[in-house]
């Protein structure tokens, strides 16, 4: 199965071991030498109504996808998820 980068934008991420959705494919981590992705990155959730911007962003391994489908990514993860600090903004 060929698809495009720009494709995966557009697919929710679910967690098959908890059911829990994580959110809609913000980036990708990629090593151009070899020409393969080696992650997927996803948005952390909001904090209290969006008031206070976001969590730190999930990083999800290219060996935890277990199915990509037309519009949803299944992964499977279980206990902790690595996740990518954010910037923190006090305004």
């Amino acid at each position: 199965m060929r698809i495009r980068i720009a494709d995966l934008h557009y697919r929710e991420v679910v967690n098959i071991c908890t059911g829990l959705r994580l959110g809609y494919v913000s980036d990708i981590i990629m090593n151009c030498e070899e020409g393969r992705v080696l992650a997927l990155v996803v948005p952390g959730p909001y904090r209290f109504f969006g008031l206070f911007g976001r969590e730190d962003d999930y990083i999800i391994p290219w060996d935890c996808i277990k199915k990509i489908g037309d519009d949803i990514i299944l992964v499977e993860i279980s206990g902790q998820y690595k996740r990518e600090k954010r910037y923190k903004r006090f305004w």
